[in-house]
């Protein structure tokens, strides 16, 4: 790991340093011009090609922002990876600017190593102060019309090197400018019933005798004969109540249920960064029932991790990371959407996507 540092104390309050370092127009002053690039609001180009310790223009991106004391920014120069800290700190006489570059990807070389440290060591203590002293009259000048002193007056500071002549000299802030210049940019995140049995004969009953006028007269009674018989070859003349009585209910009489309609999905890019994109995934149900058990496997580049994952549960292992969640309903979609982080500049999309072993449209 190489780091590249300075720092410098200035008569300047923090949110005038802030500005300094996020305005697009007043880091062009002092480190180098920047362009924003089309289409990405959150990254700068730097035109640093052909500056001491340069080789090519920076491109940087903002990773962190804390107004107005950190500034985080991650830098690329041609494939050569580092990333730039911006600390701002208060003190009595205004604040102290501190910058840090360290490399994650490459190295510079020794002939690179000191002339780039350089010039930003030439960029914080001669540029930067003349460009905030600049600023503090131009915003003392606009508060004349309140009346009175203002709390802040201009300070002009000259400072020269013997045997250089300073309209000359040509300053750049090495990884700090890259760093800056994203950061200005961010001034910117049944079954059937079984047959009744047949009912036994009621029992024969025997009416007791009448008496009429004197005379009794019995009541007829029943014979014996007209009782069923009891014995056990009655049991021939009763229902037989043998399985046979009851219907089939053999499974062979059922249609099988048709299969499940497959659940389809497409990928997309939703958006890059410098180190990373956004991807996005809907997932469809052409079918006519919800289905609540399907997964999503996206596998990733090598150097790549997800950071955040929005409209579904998702699970890492190495470079596989799985997509699961609510149940989709018959005709409906879910939109996934995560953020990955990529080692290298320029990120790359995933090698696979997946849905129930059927590949991913749009990749």
């Amino acid at each position: 790991m190489i780091e590249i540092g300075a720092q410098v104390g200035l008569s300047h309050p923090p949110e005038r340093v802030w500005l300094a370092l996020t305005d697009r127009e007043l880091l062009g002053r002092w480190f180098a011009e920047a362009e924003t690039v089309e289409g990405v609001p959150d990254r700068l180009l730097l035109h640093t090609a052909g500056l001491p310790g340069f080789e090519a223009n920076v491109e940087v991106e903002v990773t962190e922002r804390q107004e107005p004391d950190l500034l985080v920014l991650a830098c690329d120069e041609a494939g050569r990876l580092s990333e730039l800290t911006c600390t701002v700190t208060t003190t009595k006489q205004g604040c102290r600017l501190e910058l840090r570059e360290v490399s994650t990807h490459g190295a510079w070389s020794a002939e690179q190593h000191e002339p780039r440290e350089e010039q930003l060591r030439q960029a914080l203590t001669v540029r930067l102060p003349a460009i905030l002293d600049w600023l503090a009259f131009q915003q003392v000048d606009l508060r004349r019309a309140d009346g009175g002193m203002t709390a802040e007056l201009p300070l002009i500071r000259v400072r020269r090197e013997a045997g250089r002549n300073p309209r000359r000299r040509r300053t750049l802030v090495a990884v700090v400018a890259g760093a800056v210049l994203v950061a200005g940019t961010a001034a910117w995140v049944t079954l059937p019933s079984d047959p009744k049995p047949t009912a036994a004969p009621a029992p024969t009953t025997t009416a007791s005798p009448t008496a009429t006028a004197g005379r009794t007269t019995a009541a007829p009674t029943a014979t014996p004969s007209a009782r069923p018989t009891r014995t056990t070859a009655s049991a021939t003349t009763r229902p037989s109540r043998t399985p046979s009585a009851k219907p089939s209910r053999t499974p062979a009489s059922a249609a099988p249920p048709p299969p499940p309609t497959p659940m389809v999905a497409r990928y997309e890019t939703d958006s890059s960064r410098l180190f990373g994109y956004t991807g996005e995934i809907v997932v469809d149900n052409p079918g006519g029932a919800p289905v609540t058990d399907w997964a999503v496997v996206v596998t990733l580049a090598e150097g790549t991790t997800v950071d955040d994952v929005d409209g579904a549960n998702g699970r890492q292992d190495g470079r596989a990371i799985t997509f699961t969640g609510a149940a989709v309903a018959a005709g409906g979609s879910l939109t996934i959407s995560f953020d990955v982080r990529d080692s290298r500049p320029k990120a790359r999309e995933p090698e696979s996507c997946a849905i129930g072993g059927q590949p991913c449209a749009g990749l």
